[in-house]
């Protein structure tokens, strides 16, 4: 691992680890011109989307939301690893969601409207 450790307390927003982890895409845009595909930053730390790329894969071996949410976007015609970089985003928020809460990961929680 390059560089000091992050410390999960440091970076308070999912949507800011996702993009350190180099798992947020971007367009690419040059000018007025918006031209290809989205693209991930290349200067991420490498180390943790090793980890969050593991925990994808893992995931799309257990039966459940996350493996017939990749099998549903892949019959779409998406390119694998777009579904896979998804997932891992998705897995950025949820552990995002559990700490914040303090509970246990329930995949039937709906949230209450104050």
């Amino acid at each position: 691992m390059t560089g000091p450790p992050v410390r999960f307390k440091a970076i308070n927003d999912p949507k800011k680890l996702a993009c350190h982890a180099g798992v947020a895409p971007f367009e690419h845009s040059s000018g007025s011109s918006v031209g290809g595909k989205t693209r991930v930053n290349h200067h991420a730390r490498k180390s943790l989307k090793t980890l969050l790329h593991m925990a994808a894969m893992s995931a799309l071996q257990m039966p459940g939301e996350l493996q017939e949410y990749y099998q549903r976007k892949v019959k779409e015609g998406k390119n694998k690893m777009l579904v896979i970089n998804a997932l891992r985003n998705k897995l950025i928020h949820r552990v995002y969601a559990v700490v914040k809460r303090g509970k246990k990961y329930n995949k039937n929680y709906t949230p209450t409207l104050v």
